[in-house]
């Protein structure tokens, strides 16, 4: 994931994350990225400082927690790590087919289960307008993540 600062044709100054600097480009020229003040879509990255964390100091003080780059840093990663499992334990993971699976269920010609996938915006969209209950994750499946 990466963090741009980003300025609307207007100047008003905003933030947003994005899978990559290809994930920007390709939400920029569909128009998909908005400014949360106007709604402008003309957008543009502005100047922006890495987020670096300071050197540790020797001797223990001031260090950060010993232990795996996988272990949640914070109540809340730890927390959305338990939901991705519980999701991934007791549904199927449908991948690029959710939508079409979704209504599939939804209009019994297929066996009623909990499914988890990938669906485009516009996709989702459709699904809520059908009626079909579907609902964001605020994790990415495990076959795209590190």
């Amino acid at each position: 994931m990466i963090r741009y600062t980003l300025k609307c044709s207007a100047g008003h100054g905003f933030e947003s994350w994005f899978a990559s600097a290809t994930a920007y480009d390709d939400q920029v020229l569909r128009g998909l990225v908005g400014c949360p003040v106007c709604g402008a879509v003309q957008v543009e990255k502005t100047l922006m400082a890495p987020a670096v964390r300071p050197a540790r100091k020797a001797g223990g003080e001031g260090t950060a927690a010993a232990g795996p780059l996988s272990a949640p840093a914070s109540e809340a990663e730890a927390a959305l790590a338990a939901l991705k499992r519980e999701v991934e334990k007791n549904s199927d993971y449908v991948g690029m087919n959710f939508a079409t699976e979704a209504r599939r269920i939804h209009a019994g010609a297929a066996p009623e289960r909990a499914i988890h996938g990938e669906a485009k915006p516009e996709e989702a969209r459709q699904l809520i307008e059908e009626g079909v209950p579907v609902m964001p994750l605020p994790f990415l499946p495990t076959r795209k993540t590190n």
